[in-house]
């Protein structure tokens, strides 16, 4: 299956929250080793909502329920280049007038 791209407008309040995983080798004397963690080892995540009419947010929200929380995705955020990413958890929400928003959380994979 080929890779799909999210191309939705997410708002501009996008919250990214990343880390870097080490190993440390801790010494009795204070001292301590630290390594990077994998050739990938950076950890992003990034808090993404989508908001605008009921088609819109639908689509958006048939495209995640698609990939099924473990198929990864295209997408680029903010300060960053696009990347992999897959979607396990979201929140549509019923804004009225026909307005949704739709709130999700994509996670930073890495191609084997």
């Amino acid at each position: 299956m080929a890779l799909e791209t999210f191309t939705w407008p997410v708002r501009v309040n996008a919250a990214g929250e990343n880390s870097l995983k080490v190993r440390t080798a801790s010494f009795g004397d204070g001292y301590a080793q630290t390594a990077g963690d994998g050739l990938n080892s950076e950890v992003s995540q990034w808090s993404v909502t989508l908001v605008g009419k009921e088609a819109l947010v639908r689509e958006a929200l048939d495209f995640i329920r698609n990939h099924s929380g473990y198929r990864s995705f295209i997408w680029t955020p903010p300060l960053s280049d696009a990347g992999l990413f897959r979607c396990a958890e979201y929140k549509p929400t019923a804004l009225g007038a026909g307005n949704y928003s739709l709130s999700a959380t994509f996670i930073r994979t890495y191609a084997p």
